[in-house]
């Protein structure tokens, strides 16, 4: 192959290439309910039931979350922009930065969250699997207590 050549299939491939539609990212939307004997909590008493409800149309990303437990029954509301701008909602009263990112088709979600002057550091991802039926939210806190990890692992309804 001449040297020619080379460079116009190189060229004719890297049209191609561009050409192609951007990879649609997964989308989120649905209610999901934990389950149990799949999902680790830790040190941290698992809840006895947690559920996302997530509304995604992409930048905009909704997330209700009902849980109850040992801690009490809590809902919160969670806003973010999936284009990494920060968004800013609040969790027991207190104020939660956080700024959202596709990483290929894993959902990064990293926050700050500010208790009484402690900063307690968040990041999530959301994983949902090739079927689309179950949702595996990954997190990892930093705490001025040390770190924590937590697996919940939801499945669609």
């Amino acid at each position: 192959m001449t040297r020619k050549s080379f460079t116009l299939c190189l060229a004719a491939v890297a049209l191609a290439l561009a050409a192609l539609p951007a990879a649609a990212k997964p989308n989120l939307t649905g209610t999901w309910k934990m389950v149990p004997a799949k999902s680790d909590f830790g040190a941290m008493p698992a809840p006895t039931s947690y559920e996302q409800k997530i509304e995604h149309n992409d930048p905009d990303l909704k997330v209700t979350v009902a849980q109850k437990g040992a801690r009490g029954d809590q809902t919160n509301e969670f806003n973010y922009n999936t284009k990494g701008k920060e968004t800013s909602n609040t969790m027991r009263g207190s104020a939660l930065k956080s700024k959202a990112k596709w990483q290929g088709d894993v959902l990064m979600i990293d926050s700050k969250l500010d208790i009484q002057g402690n900063v307690v550091s968040i990041a999530d991802s959301y994983e949902l699997a090739p079927d689309g039926n179950s949702l595996t939210v990954t997190r990892k806190m930093n705490t001025p207590n040390g770190d924590l990890n937590v697996k919940i692992v939801m499945e669609k309804q």
